[in-house]
């Protein structure tokens, strides 16, 4: 079998990379990584041979290109079916795909205000209204998930689905963040959190030397 090549950003701020990088990492399926920094000179050059519109991540599997964290998400269950990367069940499956797409198109106020940190945290940080009720909403969805599905083990959907991928992100930021939380996505937020692919990905980040400072939120911050 020919392995993978998953093209990502700098690991400390992009969180679409990190959803199919994990996905890989946890179900320990062979792959390359190749980094591309972002917001430079050459950045624009780097992705140009790609036909993903200049963005990351990309998946390369022999002469296929896949784009679109979902997307790559979606051709990684097919492809390793073993791994289960959707809930078995119909109606978990269902509410699966539904959670992963409204957290693909949607959830802005929290993406522009908390954007993804690795290696720092916003003590005393207070979101604004549009991205406060995105935390409401993200955490009513943890809730639902965890209490109507995940009986079977620790994750969204009891064991470890491509939701995990898509949320992982949104774990960092709010634990980044320091925002609180309920006793269920407390439990949950730690459970991905301390996972070891999640927190080799962390330590890769917190490593990264770059500065992008659009990507740094405007709030007095410490290391993590």
């Amino acid at each position: 079998m020919t392995e993978l090549t998953l093209v990502i950003g700098n690991q400390n701020y992009s969180s679409w990379s990190l959803r199919p990088w994990l996905f890989l990492a946890h179900h320990a399926i062979p792959f390359k990584t190749r980094k591309i920094k972002l917001s430079t000179d050459s950045t624009e050059r780097d992705l140009a041979v790609h036909f993903s519109d200049n963005k990351v991540p990309i998946l390369i599997d022999e002469d296929l290109e896949v784009w679109d964290s979902l997307a790559i998400l979606e051709y990684l269950v097919e492809r390793f079916p073993e791994t289960r990367g959707w809930p078995e069940e119909r109606s978990a499956r269902a509410v699966a795909r539904s959670v992963c797409a409204e957290m693909h198109s949607g959830f802005f106020g929290m993406r522009g205000e908390l954007p993804m940190n690795c290696r720092r945290r916003f003590p005393g940080f207070e979101p604004g209204p549009e991205a406060q009720r995105d935390i409401d909403r993200v955490l009513g969805l943890w809730q639902f998930c965890r209490e109507r599905y995940g009986a079977s083990g620790p994750w969204l959907f009891g064991e470890f689905s491509a939701a995990d991928c898509m949320y992982a992100p949104v774990v960092m930021r709010l634990l980044s963040y320091e925002i609180p939380l309920d006793t269920v996505s407390t439990v949950y937020a730690r459970t991905l959190f301390e996972s070891p692919a999640m927190q080799q990905w962390v330590k890769a980040g917190a490593g990264e030397a770059e500065v992008i400072d659009e990507d740094e939120a405007d709030w007095p911050s410490v290391p993590f």
